[in-house]
């Protein structure tokens, strides 16, 4: 035996030449999985699932007295507050304002976050730096400041648009809707464009100029290539613009000191918090379950829609 063999046979394992394979499937380090998936796991229990729980729990309690002024006590009531839920006209008026309200300004501020999106993204635009800083600056505006900046240039005797605003009561019963919808388009396209124009940085660029090679123009581009590639950017700000709508709560809210049409009810949030402050938490909890269930239910139908739309 050569002293190069010799080596060669004190480092090669006896196996056969090989290393002891890992078994498949084996997972290191499971105290550092646990280490870093703590933090989530602590805060997703004490601050989403525990209130849920809590509301659910809360919205199957009624509250009885013993005589008139008796203490009050609260006991096991079954679905008796949610019987109450579906028979309140006020409530069931404030979903139909908001879905009316997420019919109209949804589909205006994506279109518009697109369009913004698709122009920064467009080699013909100069100034992008710009344009994109002054696209973004009103989300940077909290909604119930930006609620009350609109809701001075609203009004009649306040706003500097006196030619407009004395012509056109955009705080009237029949426009108020839309002027808050005017708010809050203003402050998330901003958002919404973020996420598309990301997505738009994501494609590769050989795919643009293979277009410009077969002759397509930026328009061509765009309707063909862009818009198609940005479609789960699309859907994703669809679904939390679907969520956002019906939690509607700092417009309105503070519209209503300005116009007399928007009432304490004017939305299901308004409705919960209006209930909550008589105060009634276990119909409010029940306004609460109820309320969620219809957001998921409208965002889940929504993303299945687009899905099947896309499979197709």
């Amino acid at each position: 035996m050569t002293a190069q063999t010799a080596t060669e046979a004190l480092v090669t394992p006896k196996s056969g030449g090989r290393q002891p394979a890992r078994s498949r499937g084996r997972i290191q380090h499971r105290g550092a999985i646990l280490i870093f998936t703590a933090p989530f796991v602590i805060l997703f229990l004490l601050f989403y699932l525990l209130p849920i729980g809590y509301a659910i729990w809360k919205s199957l309690l009624v509250i009885e007295r013993e005589g008139t002024f008796g203490q009050a006590n609260e006991v096991f009531g079954g679905l008796s507050q949610y019987a109450l839920v579906f028979q309140n006209e006020a409530f069931w008026e404030s979903v139909g304002r908001v879905l009316l309200f997420g019919i109209v300004q949804v589909p205006v501020m994506l279109a518009l976050a697109l369009l913004f999106a698709l122009l920064l993204d467009s080699p013909l635009l100069r100034g992008k730096k710009f344009f994109r800083l002054a696209f973004f600056v009103p989300y940077a505006v909290p909604g119930v400041i930006a609620a009350i900046m609109w809701g001075f240039l609203y009004s009649p005797n306040l706003s500097p648009f006196t030619v407009l605003t004395g012509n056109v009561d955009f705080l009237s019963a029949d426009l108020v809707l839309w002027a808050i919808a005017n708010v809050v388009t203003w402050v998330f396209v901003g958002y919404n464009m973020l996420i598309i124009y990301s997505s738009l940085l994501a494609i590769p660029t050989e795919m643009f100029e293979a277009a410009r090679l077969d002759g397509a123009g930026q328009m061509r581009i765009a309707w063909s290539i862009k818009i198609p590639m940005v479609r789960p950017a699309l859907v994703l700000t669809a679904i939390l613009s679907i969520i956002g709508t019906l939690q509607l709560l700092a417009e309105p809210q503070v519209f209503r000191s300005f116009s007399s049409a928007v009432t304490s009810t004017y939305t299901p949030n308004m409705t919960i918090y209006a209930t909550s402050a008589i105060p009634n938490v276990n119909l409010a909890a029940a306004f609460s379950v109820v309320l969620a269930l219809a957001t998921f239910v409208l965002s889940f139908t929504f993303l299945r829609i687009t899905r099947r739309k896309a499979d197709s």
